[in-house]
């Protein structure tokens, strides 16, 4: 069996909730692959973001909406990295 048949197998046994969860976790990683690696080929950009459907993921993207509309520039994959080392104390900055 590959991967993706037995994604598939696993998929037909889940709740429709923990589907979308699914289907939210793929469109992230998806997305962080394009961002870290954009001459990446096989991962072919939609035209627009698709909208969220579950709970989690509309918070997030009003969330992402009320971040651009204030001007803040959103972190890059890297920046997103180093602040979650900062804040679980795993990152030292150099003292000078």
């Amino acid at each position: 069996m590959n991967n993706e048949q037995n994604l598939l197998e696993k998929w037909r046994f889940l709740p429709p909730d923990k589907q979308q969860e699914v289907i939210d976790f793929v469109d992230f990683l998806t997305m962080r692959i394009s961002l870290t690696n954009p001459s990446n080929s096989t991962v072919t950009q939609p035209t627009e973001t698709p909208k969220p459907q579950s709970n989690l993921g509309i918070k997030l993207q009003e969330i992402r909406e009320k971040i651009v509309a204030s001007g803040v520039p959103l972190l890059s994959a890297e920046d997103i990295e180093l602040e979650k080392a900062k804040r679980r104390g795993g990152f030292q900055e150099a003292e000078s």
